[in-house]
């Protein structure tokens, strides 16, 4: 469906093209492959906050240059997973890092960047998600929520945001780990972002107290969402350390003079 107010085909969804030899052609308008796109975006579930997310919209830090560059790093190399898609390395991708860092603007981003490309494409926050396959068992709810399940496990391009938001259980560990697992096995893209640290990523698990207090141990994902699935997800994803403006590498360099 073409806009109804767009003002280069009037709400027709074609341009006239010069006319030649008498004879004049028309053309698709752009307008109608936004819409597209839009109702396409609509129906994979992107929240509204982030139907504008794009690599150009990535806003880099100007007050710090160490900063920015690693931030710009990160941008690239999900950037290129998204241009060279299928031909990836690895069919995934794990953000990880701590909240506000861009994970999900970045994650969406690159989702959006495929789906424009006329690949298929679901998003899922993680919480959401696992409170609607958990009501899907009841037959008194309707089939949306029965086929979630089914959804993330077939979707061609599947984005699940806030991995381990939940409290650990069997059935959330055995969730989580059916998901991945199945996803790995059939090379079907997963980018996933997550809040938890770990260790192999070189992320802190550990904060020092304040005085007199102990230290503060956090929780890793490994154990959010058990050791299969966190193997499984380093197995087929890229793993991306997002930078943290708290790191001492890339603190602003104060004057000493």
């Amino acid at each position: 469906m073409p806009r109804a107010d767009c003002k280069q085909c009037g709400g027709t969804g074609w341009i006239s093209s010069e006319e030649r030899d008498g004879i004049s052609s028309v053309q698709r308008c752009a307008c109608v492959a936004e819409v597209q796109l839009e109702e396409a975006e609509t129906r994979a579930g992107i929240p509204l906050n982030y139907r504008q997310a794009s690599f150009e919209t990535f806003l880099l830090p100007t007050d710090n240059p160490v900063l920015q560059r690693a931030l710009a790093d990160v941008m690239l190399a999900v950037s290129s997973f998204a241009r060279t898609y299928p031909k990836t390395a690895k069919p995934g991708l794990l953000l990880v890092g701590p909240p506000g860092t861009g994970k999900t603007h970045l994650a969406v981003a690159a989702l959006r960047s495929l789906m424009a490309r006329g690949h298929e494409g679901m998003f899922f926050d993680y919480q959401n998600l696992l409170e609607r396959i958990r009501a899907g068992y009841s037959e008194a709810l309707g089939a949306a929520n029965r086929d979630a399940y089914r959804t993330v496990l077939e979707t061609e391009l599947l984005l699940l945001d806030d991995l381990g938001s939940h409290r650990v259980t069997d059935w959330v560990e055995d969730t989580v780990t059916a998901i991945v697992t199945h996803r790995c096995n059939h090379r079907k893209p997963t980018i996933v972002t997550t809040n938890l640290p770990d260790p192999d990523m070189g992320s802190a698990t550990v904060e020092k107290g304040g005085v007199g207090a102990p230290p503060r141990f956090k929780t890793t994902l490994e154990e959010r969402v058990g050791e299969r699935a966190r193997s499984r997800l380093f197995e087929m994803c890229k793993v991306i350390r997002m930078p943290n403006a708290n790191d001492y590498r890339i603190r602003p360099h104060r004057s000493t003079q």
